[in-house]
């Protein structure tokens, strides 16, 4: 089975920086994609940034030029550095991957467990 770990949450006040991390083990063939994933309280999930095999990014509005997704490929990594914290990106903070088995022709979605990103005035 695949497994996603997170980490690197965690408390910052209005303006400060995070960096999360995201790095995916067990049967994998290929990762097509990985990307990050938010759910506030009381709201959907939301997609926050991807990045695929070839490099080419997505952002949310709400975070682009705030936010800056990287992949290591070779390692099956992802982070997320986030600057200018806001209080409306407080939310549990979700990594994706989209990724391949041995055998299979079909790519899968699998997600973490998430790590909480509480930003404070």
């Amino acid at each position: 089975q695949v497994q996603l770990m997170e980490s690197g949450g965690g408390l910052v006040q209005a303006g400060g920086s995070l960096r999360i991390s995201c790095g995916a083990s067990g049967s994998i063939f290929k990762i097509n994609a990985m990307g990050w994933y938010r759910q506030a309280p009381g709201k959907q999930r939301e997609l926050v940034a991807t990045v695929t095999s070839g490099g080419t990014t997505t952002y949310a509005d709400s975070v682009k030029g705030r936010f800056t997704i990287s992949r290591d490929n070779a390692k099956n990594t992802v982070d997320l550095q986030m600057n200018s914290l806001k209080l409306e990106d407080t939310a549990v903070y979700y990594c994706n991957a989209e990724l391949s088995h041995y055998g299979s022709r079909h790519y899968y979605n699998y997600w973490g467990q998430g790590t909480q990103v509480t930003v404070s005035s």
